[in-house]
């Protein structure tokens, strides 16, 4: 196994960055943002307030490393820990009115995950959160072909605290070095994301990313929670929420627990059905410029 750092100290702090002024962007130009180039970063959507409570509560959680670093360790479903602040989260009122205007859908939570990158950390390999067929790591909840990453930031992103790293636009690649399941130490297109504590940076599942090295002398702290829309499940069944546990949640965040299973496609689909439709905004090229005359139905 590969445990070599992904970037020299020297080549990070020379690494090319984000330079969008993500605080001015629209709601058209940040699903834009996430449909072209593979993500965007929505600024400050938690407090100081909350971000303490949430730090508090997830350094009680028990971690476990990844295999390749001590330094890179996570604690998964803090759905289910007595974590009230980090949980509603999930129900987070300016997330969820951008995702819902993004998917067109309902929304499924499929992971709320606690990530931290200690000092020392050596970086993550380049890599998709996509696997169509499923995979070891990810399991059969990987195959849906349709979800979001959010990564809410608990501490400021700074070059040298392990910031984001994505290569924009390769979530589009229809070439053979696109393969979902190909991973990369580095790559000379990688840009480097940074922001403020209370940030998130929100990932097409398809887009090549990861994190640098931790050179700096503190902990890099995250959020992860992912949601698909409703309509794109699994290829196969996977393990689904244990109910008495997500009745237990609070009642905003319940909603987003239903069944992981949860999908709505049309197998049997005739060439041409009755009552098709000559509109539909959310494939048109104006979802990313509202002011632009829509055509007419």
């Amino acid at each position: 196994m590969d445990t070599s750092p992904t970037n020299t100290r020297e080549n990070q702090l020379l690494a090319r960055r984000a330079e969008t002024d993500w605080a001015a962007l629209t709601t058209e130009q940040r699903i834009r943002s996430i449909e072209l180039d593979g993500y965007v970063v929505i600024p400050d959507l938690l407090s100081p307030t909350q971000l303490e409570a949430i730090r508090t509560e997830l350094s009680r959680l028990p971690t476990t490393a990844v295999d390749y670093s001590e330094h890179q360790r996570g604690h998964s479903n803090v759905q289910w820990t007595d974590s009230p602040t980090a949980i509603r989260v999930v129900a987070l009122p300016a997330m969820i009115e951008f995702l819902s205007t993004l998917f067109g859908d309902e929304l499924i939570c499929t992971a709320c995950d606690f990530a931290l990158s200690r000092p020392g950390h050596p970086g993550i390999a380049i890599h998709t959160d996509a696997q169509p067929y499923g995979s070891k790591i990810f399991g059969l909840g990987a195959s849906s072909p349709c979800l979001v990453r959010v990564l809410y930031y608990l501490d400021d992103l700074t070059s040298e605290r392990s910031p984001f790293k994505v290569i924009p636009r390769s979530h589009l690649s229809m070439h053979s070095d696109g393969n979902p399941y190909r991973r990369y130490l580095s790559h000379e297109d990688e840009v480097m994301v940074t922001c403020r504590a209370g940030s998130a940076v929100i990932i097409n599942q398809k887009v090549f990313h990861a994190n640098y090295p931790n050179y700096s002398d503190s902990d890099r702290r995250l959020l992860a929670i992912a949601y698909r829309p409703a309509w794109a499940g699994p290829i196969g069944e996977v393990p689904d929420h244990d109910q008495e546990r997500v009745a237990k949640l609070p009642p905003d965040v319940r909603p987003y627990f239903r069944s992981l299973n949860t999908r709505a496609i049309h197998y049997d689909l005739p060439n041409r059905p009755d009552n098709m439709s000559r509109h539909a905004l959310g494939i048109s090229p104006d979802r990313w410029d509202r002011s632009r005359p829509a055509d007419n139905p």
